[in-house]
């Protein structure tokens, strides 16, 4: 009894909690608290209620007191300790593979410079397909890129954009299929070692494409299987932290995407003679880190929790707290997000789509997606269309991700969710605009330094752009339940990749026409911003479990909000 009647008092002393919290959030008038529940109500003098409390005492004994997943982190194991910033760490590095398989095209796909075989001079464009074979030739060799190689030019130079089209294709439809996987039959480390070891495949098949058909089907292959590293590393680094940490930890993964994106200018530019070479090398990666570095990882607990893992979600939660130093109480247990689990005619599954707040939530955050992605891959991609070496623009790029994770981390800590997402969208679509600008000729041609203008406007745009995608991963994974989080954050990531499969055909007519692109990219990117004013804020709010349980209280948030 005395273990039940200290349930009681936690579960009277946890509403009491939440009622003030509340309260102080939401700026209520002073009313009365809700009554809560007495312990000595279950006591009374019938026999028939004395055996009745008998019996829940003992389940309550054998069960010990009962604290959510949320519980456990903030009170018992730390909100964020060695434990949680190690496997965050482990988890994150995964990301270094996304960002090479992503962004190798920009290097393997790239059109290199020819030259007439009578005075050695440089031609470009248009010039070359008056000229025969035998009139020029490929400044460094057939084998450079794919351009050159299968001489992707004139009437086949919009094939040169398929591939990596295909590639986001690719992305678009595995992230469904990996979102779906880990929330329901796998799990998230199971989900993200099955991605690395199918995109270790690929990209080894893919240096061995016979022609541009392959080598396209290979990408989308290569897009389909890659697709589930983001997701997976993202939510599995944020589902361990305390609430006030899951921002900064989130950003994490953005830090060794970044260390991806730069590492392909070195790699691109040692192998610039081979293409074939440049996949193999990063093939290599995925497969070693599956290996060896993946099974040291932690499956989050509140997975195992939705699952009827409790054991195993509790393993987790004693790992953790021993490797900070602490240790979980003997007769904690966790409480069951989903109740009567235990009753036969009980179904577990909540449908997303007949979940009306799901609905159309998801709807606004993939439309941000869309722009978001359009903008930060298009900037990427596009490059090549500034008056400007390939590999220094690259490696500013990559160079300007660095103080978009700080700024970002730091922003994230201080600023809500909302208004630094849309901010960044609008910063990253005027610059893109001021891009189009400086890329007129008249300017060009009156302003000097006009390129060297454009490659900083264009720099601080990308970090703009950056800094919205990093924030709306974050704000992803905190809009959705456990249950559905890594197919809603799947969702997020098909909206990303579906508008990174535009971008590629917009950079090809930008190689026309640069002034036209960056004005579409820029446009895009304040669209993005715009849609976000629809979403809920979620700074410091909770994580819930599931559908029923996050749409009960942010129903009686609302209901709090106008009173």
């Amino acid at each position: 009894m005395v273990t039940y009647l200290r349930h009681i008092n936690h579960q009277n002393k946890t509403l009491k909690q939440d009622y003030l919290h509340l309260k102080q959030q939401k700026k209520m008038k002073p009313s009365e608290p809700p009554k809560l529940v007495a312990a000595s109500s279950n006591v009374s003098n019938d026999p028939s209620a004395s055996e009745k409390g008998e019996a829940t005492s003992q389940q309550q004994s054998n069960n010990g007191y009962a604290l959510t997943v949320d519980e456990v982190i903030e009170q018992h194991i730390g909100a964020l300790g060695f434990a949680q910033i190690v496997h965050a760490l482990l988890v994150s590095i995964a990301w270094t593979f996304d960002a090479q398989s992503t962004l190798i095209s920009i290097f393997s796909d790239a059109k290199p410079a020819a030259r007439l075989l009578t005075t050695g001079a440089i031609v470009e464009g248009s010039i070359l397909c008056g000229l025969s074979t035998g009139e020029w030739e490929w400044v460094g060799g057939k084998s450079d890129t794919i351009v050159s190689e299968w001489n992707l030019i004139c009437q086949h130079k919009f094939l040169v954009a398929l591939p990596s089209t295909l590639f986001f294709i690719g992305s678009l439809f595995g992230s469904g299929v990996y979102g779906y996987l880990a929330d329901s039959w796998f799990g998230r480390k199971k989900t993200l070692f099955i991605s690395c070891l199918l995109t270790f495949v690929t990209a080894l098949a893919i240096s061995f494409s016979p022609n541009v058909w392959v080598y396209a089907f290979l990408r989308f292959a290569n897009g389909f299987f890659r697709s589930g590293i983001g997701s997976c590393c993202i939510v599995l680094a944020t589902e361990v932290v305390g609430k006030k940490w899951r921002g900064q930890v989130g950003q994490y993964g953005f830090f060794f995407f970044t260390l991806g994106f730069l590492s392909l200018p070195l790699m691109g530019y040692l192998e610039r003679k081979s293409w074939r070479n440049l996949y193999r090398i990063t093939s290599l990666l995925p497969l070693g880190y599956a290996v060896f570095l993946l099974p040291f990882a932690y499956e989050s607990p509140r997975w195992l929790l939705v699952k009827g893992l409790n054991k195993e979600a509790m393993v987790v939660l004693k790992k953790l707290a021993r490797r900070n130093g602490k240790q979980l109480p003997a007769d904690l247990s966790l409480v069951d997000p989903i109740q009567g689990r235990d009753d036969p005619t009980f179904s577990s599954s909540e449908n997303f789509w007949r979940t009306k707040w799901a609905v159309k939530r998801i709807v606004m955050v993939m439309m941000a997606g869309f722009g978001t992605g359009f903008v930060y891959y298009g900037i990427q991609l596009n490059a090549e269309n500034l008056n400007f070496n390939l590999y220094l623009t690259v490696a500013v790029n990559a160079l300007m991700e660095f103080p978009a994770i700080f700024i970002g981390s730091f922003l994230l800590g201080v600023m809500n969710r909302r208004p630094l997402f849309s901010n960044s969208s609008y910063l990253a679509g005027i610059c893109c605009l001021l891009c189009a600008v400086l890329s007129l000729h008249r300017v060009t041609r009156a302003l000097p330094v006009s390129k060297w203008l454009q490659l900083a406007v264009e720099a601080i745009g990308f970090m703009a752009s950056s800094t919205a995608y990093d924030v709306l991963y974050v704000y992803g994974v905190e809009l959705f339940p456990t249950n559905v989080r890594n197919f809603a954050v799947s969702l997020l990531r098909q909206a990303f990749m579906l508008g990174a499969s535009a971008a590629p055909l917009l950079v090809a007519l930008g190689r026309e026409s640069a002034m036209m692109s960056f004005i579409v990219f820029g446009v895009a990117s304040v669209l993005s911003g715009v849609v976000s004013i629809w979403l809920r804020e979620t700074r410091n709010a909770p994580l819930y479990e599931t559908l029923t349980q996050q749409g009960k209280a942010e129903e009686m948030e609302n209901e709090i909000e106008h009173s």
